[in-house]
């Protein structure tokens, strides 16, 4: 059984965490915070490469999410192979978040934000619906997937939720001093972002940290919505 962990993020794919959280969780790792992934899809259509296989592609982002994941200090990663672009918002997906809630029994839990306005990618937009549910009430109820009860997956209530990409952010993470290993770990997913491509990634990504910390007293920042968790 893995141990507990003090952060859970949950990625619709590979290299969603790094683009989303991966300073807040390189500041975290840093400070002995101990944080797992789950990274929902298997990632086989994110490709422009027409003569790549499909299950080729599965294998190398698979382990380019792992070197990330490494890069960044977090001690599990866990992928539950759904198909890209086709995560549902239904009970077996859902029954997997609880059970990985369970199984890691974190205070924090992050995730996309499912309540973006317009262009949001599909499947950003149902895992962070379904990690919401999954966390209140479904993670907390022990009569919630008695199966898992049976199995020894005790409830388990988180404390809060940071959800990423989100129009409404009330929480900020001074990441001043580990943006350059999110840009690091960004740089394992080969993958997604060619070497032509990076420089642009890199400017998108310093001016989106830099408009984030805009008044809050640092350089750099992440930005998310807030969720505690009272009930």
């Amino acid at each position: 059984m893995p141990a507990k962990v003090d952060l859970l993020v949950v990625g619709p794919h590979a290299d969603d965490p790094e683009f989303g959280i991966a300073g807040t969780v390189a500041k975290w790792t840093r400070e002995g915070k101990k944080v797992a992934y789950v990274i929902c899809t298997n990632g086989d259509k994110g490709t422009s490469d027409t003569s790549l296989d499909p299950r080729e592609l599965v294998k190398i982002r698979e382990q380019e999410q792992r070197e990330a994941a490494k890069i960044l200090g977090v001690t599990e990663v866990e992928f539950l192979g759904f198909p890209d672009q086709g995560l549902e918002d239904n009970d077996q997906f859902r029954k997997e978040i609880v059970r990985h809630i369970r199984v890691f029994r974190p205070d924090i839990v992050a995730s996309p934000d499912p309540y973006r306005k317009y262009l949001w990618h599909r499947d950003h937009r149902i895992a962070g619906q379904v990690v919401l549910d999954a966390v209140y009430p479904f993670a907390r109820d022990h009569l919630a997937y008695p199966d898992l009860l049976s199995q020894g997956y005790l409830p388990h209530k988180v404390k809060e939720v940071l959800t990423w990409g989100t129009d409404d952010p009330n929480y900020w993470v001074d990441i001043s001093d580990t943006f350059a290993v999110k840009i690091e770990a960004l740089r394992s997913h080969k993958s997604q972002i060619g070497k032509r491509d990076f420089p642009e990634v890199y400017k998108w990504l310093r001016e989106r940290a830099e408009h984030a910390a805009e008044g809050k007293g640092f350089e750099l920042a992440e930005e998310f919505h807030r969720t505690e968790i009272w009930m």
